[in-house]
């Protein structure tokens, strides 16, 4: 099916397709019907901008870790298949060539199905596959899209392998050269739609993407590419819409609303700017926001400089939700003024799945599906992560004793190899299991979610304590004797699982009745007290070695190992290779939540 007969297949006509230029040039687009008649001598027009976020490489309603189909406590539905019959209807109710239809980032990375064409069967390779979220988002007929931190997971070669095989531009105002700092990606899309008045609306959207990118994919664009804060390269580029005729501006900004860097990721920009940009950039009508995974119908934001609303919305991550921008124009003075905007979501769960998207991609899923189901070992006994965020469980250690032995295999015979090694993990996901029986890849896919590599890291024993304190305020403070609620004792602050640490290798307790700073106490190895100049090396994923999570110490650490490989991967490979995993081999209580030195669990 060629990509012309996959958009009238999906409902829309071939000639919007000329809606893709190249940045800073205004692409022609066929004649649009009239969607808001003229009234009292005014001409008017209406237009809908359609929006989606943080796709994650979900196209199927589909979840690749259970095999079944996707649930969740909120009756969600997922994937571009669904947003491909919301996008059909929209169209048919407003008319094709009165809608436009635009992502905000966080595109390829997040399922297998996306791993699997990065990894398994990469879209980089001669004559290979086209990637599945450019088949889904070509077919659908996406208008542009700016590009999310995740994009860069892969790292560069593959992000272009896929910007070349997208019919739309991907669009990162703020991600520079590093040596020309000039754009390294189109940095805003322009169009014209047609009215029955004779007179063009043209239609901009400026795509910023998150400067957190120079930390979290530090080894895949350090030295190539610089990513300046968004308001700042928002003030850049907004005048210059307007003065090539730009009558609606719309950004689409991977950052999210909240003015802060989460979870104190130490950003070189503010992470979540965009609620900055609309207060101090003028001659901004809406942004499409992406990346904090919040759902926002419609945020109204004054700017500062004009006084007017600038109309914010999020559409729930994964395909939840598709975001509608309505804008009501008037011929005002020689030229189209925007009288009104609103915003709306469509839920997902509405519909079904387009059979076209299904069909286009159905022998890639099903591909992908045999893989994740691959029997790679066994285990002796079943392992869960439920209870994972508040006691020591096996699953975590699992994960530790992987990382451990493999650091002080790479390490055995050199310098450091004498040291003791040390490793830290978090609980990525609290549905994660590993069956008694035959484990798949699936199995352990869903106990490793991300796609972190791993490194070795030099650290003395204060610095250890610092770590496991800083670890520690994920905690509610729990008096003794009040009662203890694990379902409230968790995520102090907001702090996200993955940005809670356990290590191995010592033992430790943490008096949740303490105030964060000073929790941790009998720190001992092999028994023993750990003295604060103690050497440890510290086997720890890239995320965190990068400064994701502001963790202390380790991101200034003298780095005596890292491997390119995803720890998923190293996982894997070990259970292959043993043949079978074993709790009784490693698993044991090494940390535990105290108050005044009695257990709580």
């Amino acid at each position: 099916m060629s990509s012309l007969d996959r958009r009238r297949f999906l409902g829309r006509t071939a000639a919007t397709g000329a809606g893709v230029a190249i940045a800073g040039t205004v692409a022609g687009a066929t004649p649009a019907t009239a969607a808001a008649p003229a009234t009292s001598g005014t001409k008017r027009y209406a237009f809908t901008v359609m929006g989606t976020t943080d796709l994650h490489g979900n196209v199927f309603n589909w979840d690749y870790f259970t095999d079944a189909e996707f649930t969740d406590g909120g009756n969600n539905d997922i994937g571009l298949a669904k947003l491909a019959t919301l996008v059909k209807q929209v169209r048919a109710e407003k008319g094709d060539r009165n809608t436009l239809l635009i992502d905000a980032g966080d595109t390829i990375q997040g399922t297998q199905l996306a791993y699997y064409y990065a990894k398994i069967d990469p879209i980089t390779r001669a004559r290979g596959p086209v990637h599945p979220m450019a088949l889904a988002m070509n077919a659908i007929g996406y208008d542009a899209a700016a590009l999310g931190n995740h994009e860069f997971n892969y790292g560069i070669p593959l992000l272009r392998a896929f910007e070349r095989q997208c019919r739309f531009p991907l669009l990162a105002a703020n991600a520079l050269d590093a040596a020309t700092e000039r754009p390294a990606f189109p940095p805003y899309w322009m169009t014209r739609l047609r009215t029955p008045h004779g007179r063009d609306v043209r239609v901009a959207v400026l795509g910023l993407t998150n400067p957190g990118i120079a930390i979290w994919d530090r080894a895949h664009v350090e030295g190539r590419m610089v990513f300046p804060g968004l308001p700042e390269q928002a003030a850049h580029w907004v005048p210059r819409l307007r003065s090539m005729g730009a009558d609606v501006v719309i950004v689409s900004a991977h950052s999210g609303t909240s003015g802060t860097s989460s979870y104190g990721d130490q950003v070189p920009h503010v992470e979540n700017a965009a609620t900055l940009v609309a207060e101090q950039v003028p001659g901004i009508d809406a942004i499409l926001v992406g990346h904090a995974h919040q759902e926002i119908v419609e945020r109204r934001v004054v700017n500062a400089e004009t006084g007017r609303d600038v109309v914010l919305s999020e559409p729930l991550f994964w395909g939840k939700r598709l975001t509608l921008f309505d804008f009501e124009l008037a011929w005002e003075r020689g030229r189209w003024r925007v009288e009104r905007v609103s915003a709306s979501l469509r839920d997902a769960n509405t519909v079904a799945e387009d059979p076209a998207v299904t069909e286009l991609l159905g022998d890639q899923h099903a591909r992908v599906v045999a893989y994740v189901n691959q029997v790679i070992g066994t285990a002796t006994a079943s392992m869960t992560a439920t209870e994972a965020p508040y006691r020591d469980t096996a699953i975590v250690d699992f994960i530790n004793h992987v990382q451990a032995e493999t650091v002080r295999d790479a390490l055995a015979g050199g310098e450091y190899g004498d040291l003791p090694v040390l490793s830290q993990a978090a609980c990525f996901s609290r549905t994660a299991a590993i069956p008694a029986g035959e484990v798949t890849i699936r199995d352990v896919a869903g106990m490793y979610v991300y796609e972190n590599t791993l490194e070795a890291r030099l650290i003395t024993g204060a610095q250890l304590r610092d770590y496991l304190e800083f670890s520690a305020r994920y905690f509610v403070t729990t008096p003794a004797g009040a009662p203890v609620d694990p379902a409230r004792l968790t995520n102090a602050g907001g702090i996200p699982d993955y940005n809670y640490d356990v290590v191995s290798g010592v033992t430790y307790d943490i008096d949740i009745a303490g105030e964060p700073g000073s929790r941790v106490t009998d720190l001992r190895f092999g028994g023993e007290p750990v003295a604060d100049d103690a050497q440890f090396v510290l086997a720890v994923n890239n995320y965190r070695a990068n400064g994701g999570g502001n963790f202390p110490h380790v991101a200034a650490s003298d780095q005596l190992w890292s491997n390119s490989d995803e720890i998923r991967n190293t996982i894997i490979d070990w259970v292959r290779e043993s043949g079978e995993i074993d709790p009784a081999a490693f698993a044991s209580v090494d940390w535990r939540l105290t108050r005044d030195g009695t257990p709580v669990f």
